[in-house]
């Protein structure tokens, strides 16, 4: 039984779409937990299952299966941030896998991806590393970058108070993880 869990481990699946089933491997990392297949039905389940034109970030990708299953739902394009250089190689091969046209892999943090860039997303995924702890400097600095209605996806073990602004639509729990889907509201 040992040999079928070590088997099974650093895999994690897409679970709807047009790539529905396919497996993507990832490398150990610290901090690297990839969300539940059953978080990720729920959540998909809010957004709806088609993301079909949507511009899709996900800032923390990981093992990339946020991203990769907005792809695998038409999202019309997928940013994937990671800023673990072996972590994102992963990603990469399991891209070239894919062979997903409209996501594109940068490896680099997330505060230098928002200071940086001008693009503006439809949904946005944030699941950092669960010590992660600057949450209103992130949410304050992913709003510009928020399309008009956008949905913002947040998962942690503890999950901040949220700043002026900030509507809460759902919300779960699954084990240590609590998330939410927020939208912000421009006062």
């Amino acid at each position: 039984m040992a040999k079928v869990q070590q088997q099974h481990r650093n895999q994690v699946r897409i679970i709807g779409g047009t790539h529905r089933g396919r497996k993507l491997t990832f490398p150990a990392a610290d901090g690297l937990r990839p969300t539940a297949d059953s978080v990720r039905e729920r959540l998909f389940n809010w957004l709806g299952q088609d993301l079909t034109g949507m511009a899709v970030l996900d800032l923390f990708a990981g093992s990339g299966v946020m991203g990769l299953e907005a792809a695998s739902r038409r999202a019309r394009t997928v940013t994937l941030i990671e800023k673990n250089r072996q972590v994102a190689a992963a990603i990469k091969s399991n891209l070239q896998q894919l062979n997903f046209s409209q996501v594109e892999l940068i490896c680099t943090d997330a505060q230098s991806f928002l200071a940086n860039n001008r693009q503006h997303f439809d949904v946005v995924f944030l699941d950092p590393p669960y010590v992660w702890q600057q949450w209103h400097e992130l949410l304050d600095a992913i709003v510009p970058h928020l399309q008009p209605q956008a949905r913002v996806y947040l998962e942690s073990s503890t999950l901040p108070t949220l700043p002026s602004g900030w509507q809460l639509l759902r919300e779960g729990k699954s084990g240590i993880s609590r998330f939410e889907l927020l939208t912000y509201r421009n006062e």
